[in-house]
């Protein structure tokens, strides 16, 4: 239970990669506060599930959200998973400023003032872990919107590591390949995973628990040496 006394906030965790580091981080110790934005029952199961777990709806196209989201962690924290994200595909043709707007602010403005509003509020020797993807690197048709928000959180981390470092509190970014989600079955042909499964080193699709798990190292304390890094899970999609 390396995670003994701790707390932790994960955004976007009542499915998918979320609810992965959500029962990874409570299984090792730390009293998780997750937040959700549609999907209440299955929220609410998660935290009957998991003993020291809570669930709150925050919708992050609504900056006012972050009131509820902090409103269980006012007597501290000592991680910070920023993990939701929405990816609506689309050609640059068809964006709209109101298109641009919604995804930069649930996919990067969010996340920033979360990372601004957590920090007086991060003991000594804290984690921040921002979730980012492998399509910054790996450019995708219909992907613009979503590559650019993770692209800016990816940029947010590294200055936050250089101004959070003085208390020991590290920043870092897990950048996930394909993983198997309903998001990813639902948003790819049958054919198209097959193909990434067979480029893939290791010759599978990622499961939520393997981004979990590096989550869990780097918010443990074997991960208090690095900061400022982005980790590419993605099983050898990209070398």
């Amino acid at each position: 239970m390396t995670l003994n006394g701790k707390s932790a906030l994960v955004t976007g965790g009542s499915r998918g990669i979320g609810k992965a580091i959500v029962r990874r981080l409570a299984r090792d110790g730390a009293r998780v506060v997750f937040s959700y934005r549609e999907n209440k029952d299955a929220a609410d199961a998660l935290a009957r599930e998991v003993a020291g777990v809570t669930a709150v709806r925050a919708d992050q196209e609504d900056l006012a959200s972050l009131d509820a989201l902090f409103e269980h962690l006012e007597d501290g924290l000592d991680i910070l998973v920023n993990n939701a994200a929405i990816n609506p595909p689309t050609a640059i043709r068809d964006i709209t400023p109101e298109l641009f707007d919604q995804v930069m602010t649930v996919n990067a403005k969010f996340p920033l003032l979360a990372m601004r509003r957590a920090e007086p509020l991060l003991r000594d020797g804290g984690r921040v872990i921002n979730v980012s993807t492998l399509n910054t690197v790996l450019p995708m048709p219909g992907l613009a919107l979503y590559s650019a928000s993770k692209a800016a959180l990816e940029q947010f981390t590294a200055v936050a590591a250089r101004e959070f470092g003085a208390r020991d509190i590290t920043v870092n970014t897990v950048s996930p390949g394909a993983t198997e989600t309903d998001l990813l079955r639902d948003t790819n042909p049958p054919e198209a995973l097959a193909q990434t499964t067979a480029f893939t080193a290791l010759g599978r699709l990622g499961a939520p628990e393997d981004i979990a798990d590096v989550v869990a190292f780097l918010a443990g304390p074997d991960g208090r040496w690095i900061t400022g890094q982005n980790i590419r899970a993605t099983g050898g999609f990209v070398l």
